[in-house]
């Protein structure tokens, strides 16, 4: 009798369980769509805009909420270190914001809630496609996440957003309720950012501490500073000051707008996420084994990036480990450096691709997406080289470009042309066995700084052809 009343209750406890787990479920999915090669495509719970959204002369942004430190609790008001991320909701945060409805009609969808190292890439091909769909009706999307792996959340969606319209990114160094928090000016300033539409055709970018950074570039530099992240070498795309956004740089595809290129060729909606493969980060070092390769071949890596000394160089017990696992397994290797910049060149071996500049963690989820959607190495290497290189490039035939002075174009002065040079890439080889540091010959590199089309006077801002 005992064991019945005890199994009643058991069942009592499960089906409030299950009835939620299953909740949670169909708020996350509200149908799916049958993919070419198998699988479903998600398609999400986004709020429909509102008439009074629609009518609104402001723009619409949606925040989809992560967690993060954003959404931090602390132990206590002062306490910068010590608090729980992901607790609070996006939609209580917003709430919160004052002065929004001056800037953008703003709704919010709660994706997750917690730190952004403990979403997998399933989680994230899931977020790139909420993103796109809620791009089909917003006119800028806002994304909250912590601040440990933004990076690499920021460049998959870069990546993977098929939308031009604005993708934002950002988070905070220390939780919503401590004294002197950076999560609401952060949050208040994503939504103005992605609201001005100032950068479309950009990619996705990070905004944090009044700074606007390119997602391909940018990197956390320091675990505690609020000015953490950097974009070595380059510098920022521009910065938020009160209502003035100044973009200064430009990524290079924004030269692509309106071009069917523009477009990488990661279309999430055409494949089902299991074909995303395990790709894995070694760092190289001082005698450096080969213990690591081995290890992450074993457990199922089809792709692996070095992040080596100086020019990409790895230590010979790891390079011996690389070409074994090439020659058995064909697993594809990525050449970074560990130094933080400096580019990689070409070399000969159809298993090992040049990272250019892209750093370590970025490279990965780089070679994640080409491996799932090619299994030609020539064509992953083609990829690396174009939409993972952002190498600047004047469409042939183009000799001269006009910039033009407002000023000057209202008082019917003859606009002057200013030339642009075409830079040639330099193909270089790098030794496949990479013991001995080889240093690659000097190769100038091209600028990443697209020119403005028009510039006021005493400025040097970077602005989008009006009309793509």
């Amino acid at each position: 009798m005992t064991s019945l009343k005890e199994s009643k209750l058991v069942k009592k406890l499960l089906i409030p369980l299950l009835v939620i787990a299953m909740l949670g479920a169909t708020a996350a999915m509200v149908f799916a769509e049958t993919l070419p090669g198998g699988g479903t495509v998600k398609k999400f719970d986004i709020p429909q805009l509102s008439e009074g959204a629609i009518q609104s002369s402001l723009p619409n942004v949606l925040v989809i909420g992560t967690g993060g430190t954003l959404a931090g609790q602390a132990a206590d008001s002062t306490s910068f270190q010590n608090y729980r991320a992901g607790t609070y909701k996006i939609e209580d945060l917003v709430a919160q914001l004052p002065g929004k409805e001056k800037i953008a009609d703003v709704a919010t969808y709660q994706f997750g809630n917690k730190g952004s190292g403990g979403y997998t890439f399933p989680e994230l091909y899931d977020l790139s496609l909420a993103v796109d769909q809620a791009l089909e009706s917003y006119d800028g999307v806002v994304v909250t996440t912590g601040t440990d792996t933004m990076e690499e959340i920021g460049y998959f969606l870069d990546l993977t957003v098929r939308s031009p319209k604005p993708v934002v990114i950002t988070g905070a160094m220390r939780p919503w309720d401590v004294i002197g928090t950076d999560a609401p000016a952060n949050l208040y300033n994503a939504i103005k950012l992605a609201g001005s539409g100032k950068t479309k055709w950009f990619g996705t970018v990070l905004m944090l501490n009044d700074v606007i950074q390119a997602a391909r570039e940018v990197t956390k530099s320091n675990a505690h500073r609020m000015d953490t992240f950097e974009t070595p070498m380059l510098g920022a795309l521009g910065y938020i000051d009160e209502n003035n956004i100044r973009i200064y740089r430009a990524p290079a595809r924004v030269l692509k707008a309106g071009k069917e290129d523009w477009s990488t060729p990661f279309d999430l909606g055409t494949i089902p996420v299991d074909k995303l493969p395990i790709v894995e980060i070694v760092y190289n070092y001082q005698d450096a084994g080969g213990g690591a390769i081995r290890g992450l071949v074993a457990e199922g890596a089809k792709g692996i990036v070095t992040a080596g000394t100086g020019a990409g160089g790895i230590s010979s017990k790891m390079s011996a480990a690389r070409t074994a696992a090439i020659r058995d397994n064909d697993v594809m290797f990525v050449t970074t450096t560990r130094t933080g910049s400096g580019t990689m060149y070409p070399g000969s071996n159809s298993n090992i691709v040049a990272g250019d500049n892209l750093n370590a963690q970025h490279a990965r989820i780089m070679l994640m997406l080409s491996m799932a959607f090619a299994s030609d190495k020539t064509q992953i290497k083609d990829w690396f080289a174009t939409y993972g290189t952002q190498d600047v490039q004047v469409d042939a035939g183009v000799e001269s470009r006009t910039l033009a002075l407002p000023s000057e174009l209202e008082a019917g002065a003859v606009e002057a042309p200013v030339a642009v040079e075409t830079p040639t890439p330099a193909v270089e080889t790098v030794p496949e066995t990479s013991a001995v540091e080889t240093a690659p010959e000097t190769t100038p590199n091209a600028s990443e700084e697209a020119a403005p089309q028009t510039a006021p006077v005493g400025t040097e801002e970077t602005a989008v052809p009006a009309g793509t």
